[in-house]
């Protein structure tokens, strides 16, 4: 590189002259190879040197951005868990689902373009030793130890939370039941109780047979036994017909394994959120250059309005009480302004081209992207791309397709600026 730079300043006075010919190419030369070898040293013990920086002009900016970001975070968290009991805002609705797609497509592309990138470029920066950084991909290696440990939490958390309600339900549930079955022959109407012992299914459901969801139980016989397995065979058909038919008396197990994969993957999401947002507020706060701070509000802004509207849908769905959805919806919102302010406060002492800061940077970012990737990837495109009713509904899969593009390309494109 250093070779390319020299070659590139010398074209234009070797085309246009300006000098005794070859002894003043030559010195030319000469004067050029050390400043060019110096630079990565001068830069590395300089840290931010730039034509744009105003400390005063900044200070004011970074109270703007952080006024901006805490407003664009909190609305976009906010606007699926206030506005779950509207109509048109529902997490089951197809508004929902699309504006679910375009934010998965914000999360994926920002740990691939941004996340990746920066770990990327920290990690390989020239003032960091040659040994071990550059001898090793470490960046993507980072990112791939996070999505695996990503994967293991992901999977014992849903199991946990699996046990832990079958517990509960099993605590709930009687050991015996008695039911009263109406026999109507003609005209004539009589009741007869008959005891029914409780048995367990065979699809490794922990209710009992009949359980309803808060406890009670329906009435059993031998047309009601019969019906059950009709329609839980009827669910595996395939079909979108099969799947509607079969829900009615074959979903306790789903609806208990869906609630426990929304919890683990709220509170997954929120963590790999919050770890990029710390270190994204830090960039912006030692930052003293306003030519580098206007841009990351806007892309900061739109950012966290996106994740924030992903990570409220997820808790929403969840269903967590009112106040752990508060907290952690207060906890995302205030996580990259309290960065900022941290950055702001160390400012003047901090280099950001130090080795420290720039392993440190980029250790963070690789595995804040490893995250995300996994976490948009598998948890939100996966899991309602690849959902029955999804497949059911040709008019919601293409317009979620889009949304999922168009967000992802939108937040690749603020790369040219942030």
């Amino acid at each position: 590189m250093i070779i390319v730079d020299i070659l590139w300043k010398l074209f234009p006075q070797y085309l246009f002259g300006g000098g005794s010919g070859t002894d003043s190419l030559s010195e030319s030369i000469l004067q050029m190879i050390p400043s060019a070898m110096a630079s990565p040293k001068i830069l590395c013990d300089a840290g931010e040197s730039d034509l744009c920086r105003d400390d005063s002009a900044a200070f004011v900016l970074k109270f703007v951005a952080i006024a901006s970001i805490f407003l664009s975070g909190a609305a976009g968290v906010a606007i699926p868990l206030v506005g779950k009991n509207r109509r048109f805002l529902q997490t089951e609705g197809n508004l929902f689902v699309s504006a679910k797609a375009f934010a998965a497509g914000v999360i994926l592309a920002t740990g691939f373009v941004h996340m990746l990138a920066g770990g990327t470029e920290a990690l390989t920066n020239a003032c960091l030793p040659e040994f071990p950084w550059s001898k090793f991909p470490f960046p993507g290696f980072f990112a791939m130890v996070a999505a695996l440990i990503t994967l293991l939490v992901d999977f014992m958390g849903t199991q946990y939370y699996e046990r832990r309600q079958e517990r509960s339900d099993d605590a709930a549930a009687p050991s015996e039941a008695s039911a009263v079955v109406g026999v109507e022959s003609g005209r004539e109407e009589a009741s007869v109780v008959v005891p029914v012992v409780v048995e367990r299914v065979s699809d490794g459901n922990n209710k009992v047979f009949g359980e309803e969801e808060g406890g009670g139980m329906h009435i059993v016989g031998i047309r009601a036994h019969a019906a059950h397995h009709r329609h839980s065979h009827s669910n595996g058909l395939g079909t979108c017909d099969g799947h509607a038919h079969g829900h009615g008396h074959a979903h306790g197990h789903q609806d208990v394994g869906n609630g426990a994969r929304h919890v683990v993957v709220s509170q997954i999401l929120e963590l790999g959120i919050v770890s990029h947002s710390i270190i994204i507020g830090l960039s912006l706060g030692v930052s003293q250059s306003p030519c580098t701070i206007r841009p990351l509000i806007a892309a900061l802004s739109f950012h966290q309005f996106f994740e924030g509207f992903a990570l409220g849908g997820c808790i929403s769905q969840a269903q967590f009480k009112n106040k752990s959805a508060t907290v952690m919806a207060c906890f995302f919102a205030l996580t990259t302004p309290v960065g900022i302010g941290i950055g702001t406060a160390v400012a003047s002492s901090f280099n950001s081209h130090s080795p420290g800061a720039l392993i440190a940077e980029g250790i963070l970012d690789s595995l804040s992207a490893g995250i995300l990737v996994y976490m948009a990837l598998v948890d939100l495109i996966a899991a309602d791309f690849l959902s029955k009713r999804m497949s059911c509904n040709m008019r919601l899969q293409v317009v979620s397709y889009v949304m999922l593009f168009l967000g992802a390309g939108l937040m690749s494109a603020l790369a040219i600026w942030a």
